[in-house]
């Protein structure tokens, strides 16, 4: 199965519906893009997509292969209980599914159902924001979408069913929640509005690292100005995020490595 540090996976395209396969394809690109831009963790964290055409079911990674070599067929389909629905023949290595991974996504998918994908990352830069008492501050104009982000307080790896809740009601409505002393969750309505949202979050802590690197005073913007640059963010002042950076990130990624296809 594994030649030239390549794992070579049974295609699972002929086992699914178009729709699935598509959600398939998008997710795998997700993941790539995500070790790309450099938000990855090896082979921690999840990136998960509801299957547009199968109520309760959603893809997950496979514990055990990095960002870089997910593909459209290693993705495993579970449902909000945690069953494994399908997912290829990982032969002697026999990989399933992470339950940290399990326990924050299904939560998400099955209270939010406008939702289409979640993403968690372990980043260094919402790493530090997310230790920092002040969390994340508006000192950029990318940092004032996120003026409204939503906090849940750390409780330990999240292993237990009963922290679902906290974690829905930290969440809300909202697109984005940083894990305090843990990192970051996003959530889209598509695939691609999920990584607009994830990869500008991860700009705005850089940018801020960066700036409280400095040991230099702090230049705040007044608040009607932060409300007014929040506003011009929201879903209905402007168009959906990602509708046009995903086509274009996707041939980014079929120039580079088309594998993910597979």
């Amino acid at each position: 199965m594994s030649h030239d540090g390549i794992l070579r996976i049974p295609s699972m395209r002929e086992r699914c519906s178009a729709a699935e396969w598509q959600a398939r394809i998008d997710l795998a690109a997700c993941y790539r893009l995500i070790e790309h831009y450099g938000m990855a963790d090896m082979m921690a964290n999840h990136i998960t997509s509801r299957v547009p055409d199968e109520e309760g079911a959603f893809l997950i990674n496979a514990y055990g292969m990095m960002y870089e070599e997910i593909t459209a067929s290693s993705l495993i389909k579970v449902d909000h209980s945690g069953a494994i629905l399908s997912k290829p023949d990982f032969g002697e290595l026999g990989y399933g599914v992470n339950k940290a991974g399990y326990v924050i996504h299904s939560a998400v998918h099955e209270a939010r159902p406008e939702v289409a994908c979640v993403i968690h990352t372990h980043s260094w830069a919402s790493m530090a924001v997310s230790s920092l008492e002040c969390g994340l501050l508006p000192l950029t104009q990318t940092a004032m979408r996120f003026l409204k982000v939503g906090y849940h307080d750390y409780q330990g790896v999240v292993l237990d069913t009963a922290e679902q809740a906290s974690l829905i009601a930290d969440l809300g409505q909202g697109e984005a929640l940083v894990l305090r002393n843990h990192g970051a969750l996003v959530v889209g309505r598509s695939v691609g509005e999920a990584f607009n949202w994830m990869h500008r979050l991860e700009l705005a802590c850089r940018a801020q690292i960066g700036a409280m690197s400095c040991n230099s005073p702090l230049r705040s913007v007044p608040q009607p100005v932060l409300e007014e640059t929040w506003n011009n963010y929201q879903p209905g002042t402007r168009r959906p995020y990602g509708l046009m950076e995903w086509p274009a990130l996707l041939r980014k990624l079929d120039r580079m490595d088309p594998s993910y296809r597979d």
